[in-house]
């Protein structure tokens, strides 16, 4: 199992939110480049990039975040918050993105999604599926959709994607421990979905019951700020 930590990124600055409220912020660190290299020192590979501002104004804000990681690191970075044109995902790539998260972009615009994966491939895509009691949250969580989850994975999965980011907005940020049932009940509905859990990790525990139940990858984010995992037990997954 893959375990990708995450770096959120608001004026240019590491915070976390709780339940996806802009208004619970928690400024980390005011230098984002200084904790990827703290992963990456670690024996980090992999991060998981999201620029919130964007994934709240409709397009990309903090590319130079993105840019600045990508060219002072070797980490594969996914990118996800404001992806919402075919501009914004060039944009994405450019700057150093190895993959692209699909959020409310992939709700409001299927064919657009879709063309992308013909036109970059589907392993250069990951479908960021963000949920409130099954139903599908988009416009950086401020709002929930009226699909259901199982609706929005069947068509994608189908189109070709196999990568799919799923965060139970209302364990975010809260360590908590994950929503190991819809994970679970997931895998045996979709049983060949590339599922990466995001939400409520806590500890090492929660990570490890992840890995037993059959989960691609899982993203740690206050855990890791919190101290309540250290990067040394990540090394296992490295």
């Amino acid at each position: 199992m893959r375990v990708i930590p995450a770096i959120d990124i608001i004026d240019g600055q590491c915070v976390r939110l709780s339940q996806g409220d802009y208004n619970e912020k928690t400024v980390y660190e005011k230098d984002p480049l200084a904790v990827a290299k703290r992963f990456e020192a670690s024996g980090i590979k992999r991060l998981h990039l999201v620029d919130l501002d964007g994934a709240k104004a409709g397009s990309i804000v903090n590319h130079q975040v993105l840019e600045s990681i990508a060219s002072n690191t070797n980490l594969s970075i996914d990118f996800g918050g404001g992806v919402k044109s075919d501009d914004d995902i060039k944009m994405a790539f450019d700057y150093g993105a190895k993959q692209v998260t699909c959020g409310s972009i992939a709700v409001k615009n299927r064919d657009l999604v879709l063309n992308w994966v013909a036109t970059y491939g589907p392993d250069k895509l990951i479908l960021g599926a963000d949920v409130k009691n099954k139903m599908v949250a988009i416009h950086g969580w401020t709002k929930t959709s009226d699909l259901y989850l199982d609706e929005l994975l069947k068509d994608y999965l189908a189109a070709g994607l196999k990568y799919v980011i799923c965060t139970d907005i209302a364990t975010d940020g809260m360590l908590t421990g994950p929503n190991f049932n819809l994970y679970k009940e997931l895998l045996i509905n979709f049983p060949m979905m590339k599922l990466i859990a995001s939400g409520g990790v806590s500890s090492n525990d929660d990570l490890l019951r992840l890995k037993s139940d059959g989960l691609h990858g899982a993203i740690v984010g206050k855990a890791l700020y919190e101290n309540r995992i250290s990067l040394d037990e990540l090394e296992q997954y490295a």
